[in-house]
């Protein structure tokens, strides 16, 4: 056990998912409990709120309203999409952050994102090290992406993964009640990792899936594709399609960039959105005669609580609670892993500690031998990797018919 006593802040990064409220569950009914643990801070939203010396103090919420984060979804401390530059390049970010960090005697943090955070939570336990400031930082892994380096999965996929499944199966009933020709082309969230696009195949597994599944782990050629809806159309007068909203052509462009420029985000990401109302025309110009619709997930895919995997919760707030347990035990420059067993053919996770500069900015993708050609589908691998995390339902408690979610009081630190 680590003898330091000192505060602890949580900060969450990047897009909100349905379970990242779970791990806030985790670490802040944890650390309330470790002695060594003196005051729980969450910082309103993520890194610039500790900038700005703007947090919450967690002792002073109840503890119900604290337990039903479990079942909250999104991010209620607030997100933010910020990027600290480099050390060398601008020290201004790091010294004003130290100065917080002592001024507050905050001794533990954790920081709840995805790639990109897990890069803030290195660069800072990097300049705390070299400046001779203990501190103990550990990662908390997040994103319905999926992409996370090094670990098996990451919470908030398993839900998303659900929702995705479970609205393809339900489209599939509306898309083929009529007897008229129809195209249906579905946009899933994905950049350059195509697992949520990947769990469209779990909906085909049920026998209620799209006919095309489409990742951006493959090239993506426009006339095969149009080829592929046309045949399929003649077959059967029906064709559903889920594609990724980050697949690319040979040449390594996103298919909205073919007809204009994208705009980036803070992180120097392109702004995506819009491939499957592009590719809906397409077909459109191909078929004049047949109806077609572009439906895109877009945020309902991130939040979708109502359908949250019981397991996903469950991993997401264990998750939190061990990236505690860490730091108290002096462990840092860390970020909680996933490692799947099977014991009697049951799945169980064990949750490792991953070093923190092997996930920072590092994609993983689907992989290769698990993605059929031409937009067939996905092969057995992923569906046995993905209906475990899938498992069981557990939706916030109904108020008046609707879900009860957390109320935080959010009562902000008094400034020192």
């Amino acid at each position: 056990m680590n003898n330091l006593k000192g505060a602890c802040i949580l900060g969450q990064s990047g897009g909100p998912t349905s379970v990242i409220n779970a791990s806030a569950a985790g670490v802040f009914i944890e650390a309330l409990k470790q002695e060594n643990i003196t005051e729980v801070y969450a910082a309103a939203h993520g890194i610039k709120g500790i900038l700005n010396e703007e947090f919450y103090d967690i002792k002073q919420e109840d503890l119900n309203e604290l337990e039903l984060l479990k079942t909250t979804p999104s991010s209620s401390i607030g997100s933010v999409r910020y990027k600290l530059k480099p050390l060398d390049q601008d020290p201004t970010d790091y010294e004003r952050l130290l100065e917080v960090f002592k001024k507050y005697n905050i001794r533990y943090f954790f920081y709840n994102g995805g790639n990109d955070s897990m890069d803030t939570c290195n660069k800072v336990s990097k300049f705390f090290k070299e400046s001779g400031y203990e501190c103990y930082c550990i990662g908390v892994p997040k994103t319905i992406d999926n992409d996370l380096f090094a670990t098996d999965h990451c919470p908030g996929y398993g839900s998303a993964c659900k929702y995705v499944a479970t609205t393809l199966m339900e489209l599939y009933q509306d898309a083929t009640v009529y007897n008229n020709k129809m195209v249906t082309i579905v946009e899933v969230m994905g950049r350059n990792a195509g697992w949520l696009t990947a769990s469209a195949e779990l909906a085909k597994l049920k026998g209620c899936g799209p006919d095309l599944i489409y990742l951006p782990e493959v090239e993506f050629d426009v006339e095969q594709f149009k080829e592929k809806v046309k045949k399929i159309v003649a077959e059967k007068n029906k064709c559903i399609v889920c594609v990724s909203e980050g697949i690319k052509n040979k040449d390594g462009l996103y298919i909205p960039e073919l007809f204009a420029s994208l705009e980036k985000d803070s992180f120097g990401h392109s702004q995506l959105g819009g491939t499957a109302a592009i590719l809906a025309d397409l077909i459109k110009d191909e078929l004049p005669k047949v109806k077609v619709r572009a439906i895109e997930f877009s945020l309902l895919q991130r939040c979708a609580q109502h359908l949250a995997s019981a397991t996903d919760i469950e991993e997401a707030f264990n998750a939190g609670k061990e990236a505690v347990k860490a730091a108290c035990n002096g462990i840092t420059d860390k970020m909680v892993g996933f490692r799947r067993e099977y014991v009697d053919g049951k799945y169980i996770c064990h949750y490792d500690l991953i070093d923190l500069h092997l996930v920072a900015n590092t994609e993983k993708q689907v992989p290769r031998e698990w993605i059929k050609p031409n937009g067939e589908g996905l092969t057995q691998d992923f569906i046995d990797y993905a209906l475990p995390l899938i498992q069981g339902d557990l939706k916030a408690p109904l108020e008046d018919g609707l879900p009860r979610f957390a109320r935080l009081k959010k009562i902000l630190v008094e400034k020192k």
